[in-house]
Parts: structure tokens; C-alpha cells; sequence
């Protein structure tokens, strides 16, 4: 059986790169032949796995750096049908990749939204009147160069290496220790037959909103966790698209011991919700070594 995982493409993305990682770390636990499909967005990534042509799908959620990325969490939110399987977390490491001699002859930096943000320190000291344009991904940006020796485009090394365009400056991301956590989701119910160690951490990935936008609405499902001890390790809100001043709160939780102790949190703190969805429970593959 051929496993078929969608990401955002073209070829050299930090997505197909943390795919490539996953298929990797998967050979050692799964006997199975894998193809990779790309999209041309983080949306249409998510949008395939629900229509069934991918089996899986692997999608950035948040950089060190950069911070949540929206675009993900909005798309999960409108869709009913993805379970998290796993979450990778991979170093992310920027290049500039341009035809120019020098930096002094760029006008203009193409790059995916979050590129841009995690080498904002850098654009500012080097590069402090280039004109800085978003694409839909790092490897997108790259088409944009050709033969004009005044354009850049943050990507990667390997990407360079790929299009055959040189690397002008290495690395240029804020901090070097720079990570990306990725989602491997699925259709629910879909079965990869993968058993986790049990030295891996779990965790729990879950979005509500609220009933009322009342004082302390908040408060009570976030009690529930506390409660019991439960350790949060991620908590924001994204507007929810209604009205304004109406929010949606996604919340990671550390999710070890019995699965009881946890599920019974969700079926109470469910009780304080409005909408309130469980993306899924599963372990995390650090790529960062």
C-alpha cells in the first residue's frame, strides 16, 4: 500500500522538507512506499486530505520565530474532518538566494509571509530599503528571480541548489536556534498503524469558542485544566469571523498518564463552550538534533 502525504510546494519548502523527514522517520516504524503531493498553498493542503486525495497532510503551525501561523489554524478550524497524527519540529535555517554581486543591488526580497518575519532583524540591518513582497511559499519565491539580478528570494540552501540560484548570504533568519512545529493530520478514522514509544510525550490539540463574550468566560474552561494538574503548552485566540471582538481559543495540553484522566477533562471542559473541537492526541518527533 503507497501512503500519499500533500504539502506546500513546489519542490524545496521547509513543508516538503519536513515531509521528507516524516517519510523518513516513518520507514523505521512502517513498511510502506510513500509519494509526495504538493499544493500551491497551506489551505489547498488541509482542502486535499478532507477530499481524499492525500492520506495525509503536512502543514506548518508555529515558528519560534514567527509565531503562529494563521493561514493553518483558520483552515483546520473550518474543516470538520482532520485528526492530528504527529507533530515534527524541524530547524529552519533562511538563505538569501538572488543572481546579484551584492546586496547593495537588490530593490526587492520575495518570500513566504513567515520567511519574511523570522529574518525581519536582518532585512532591517542589510537590506533596510528593499522592497519586501509575500508569496505563497519559499520556493515560490524563487520563481520570481529569473534573470533580474535585482531581486532576491529568502528560501533555502537547498532550494537554491534545486533552481540552481546562488546563495547570497547564509543564514539570515534572527536567531539561528529557529525551529518549525508541523501537524501530520488526517481524515478521522484513518488508521497509519503507527504505535508511539512510550518515552514520547504526548499532547492534546484542541479550539473553542465561547458562548457569551462575558467577565471570566475564559476563566472556567482553563479551571478545568488547572484542576487536575493538566500543563498547558500553548494557548491563543484568533477572531472568529462573526463580530468583532469575537474570538476562537486553541489550547495545547501535555497529555501523560492514564487517557481517562485527560479525556474526562475535554467532556467537562467541553460543558463551557460554545463550538469545541479535539484535533487530536499524539507525540512529537523532534528534528532539531
Amino acid at each position: 500500500m503507497t501512503i500519499s502525504i500533500a504539502h506546500l510546494g513546489p519542490a524545496g519548502t521547509y513543508s516538503e522538507a519536513a515531509t521528507l523527514a516524516y517519510v523518513d522517520g516513518l520507514k523505521q516504524r512502517l513498511d510502506r512506499s510513500y509519494v509526495l503531493k504538493p499544493y500551491s498553498s497551506i489551505a489547498r493542503t488541509l482542502q486535499a486530505v478532507v477530499r481524499g486525495e492525500a492520506q495525509l497532510g503536512v502543514v506548518p503551525v508555529e515558528n519560534s520565530l514567527g509565531g503562529s501561523v494563521a493561514v493553518a489554524l483558520d483552515t483546520l478550524w473550518q474543516l470538520d474532518a482532520l485528526t492530528i497524527q504527529q507533530a515534527l519540529v524541524l530547524p529552519i535555517s533562511h538563505a538569501l538566494l538572488a543572481r546579484a554581486d551584492a546586496l547593495s543591488h537588490l530593490n526587492v526580497v520575495y518570500s513566504h509571509p513567515q520567511a519574511l518575519a523570522q529574518c525581519q532583524l536582518w532585512l532591517e540591518r542589510y537590506l533596510p530599503t528593499a522592497q519586501l513582497l509575500s508569496t505563497q511559499s519559499t520556493t515560490e519565491a524563487l520563481e520570481k528571480i529569473h534573470t533580474d539580478r535585482t531581486i532576491g528570494a529568502i528560501a533555502s540552501s537547498r532550494a537554491g541548489q534545486l533552481y540552481d540560484v546562488p546563495v547570497l548570504a547564509h543564514p539570515i533568519n534572527d536567531r539561528l536556534d529557529n525551529c518549525t512545529r508541523f501537524w501530520v493530520v488526517s481524515q478521522s478514522g484513518f488508521n497509519l498503524g503507527v504505535e508511539s514509544p512510550a518515552t514520547e510525550l504526548h499532547y492534546v490539540s484542541l479550539a473553542f469558542s465561547l458562548p457569551k463574550n462575558l467577565p471570566g468566560a475564559l476563566v472556567h474552561p482553563l479551571q478545568v485544566l488547572a484542576a487536575r494538574g493538566i500543563n498547558m503548552s500553548r494557548i491563543e485566540s484568533r477572531p472568529a469571523k462573526r463580530s468583532l471582538g469575537e474570538y476562537l481559543f486553541f489550547i495545547d495540553f501535555e497529555a501523560p498518564g492514564a487517557r481517562v484522566f485527560w479525556e474526562d477533562a475535554l467532556k467537562e471542559l467541553e460543558t463551557h463552550t460554545e463550538i469545541f473541537k479535539v484535533w487530536g492526541h499524539y507525540s512529537v518527533w523532534h528534528l532539531c538534533d
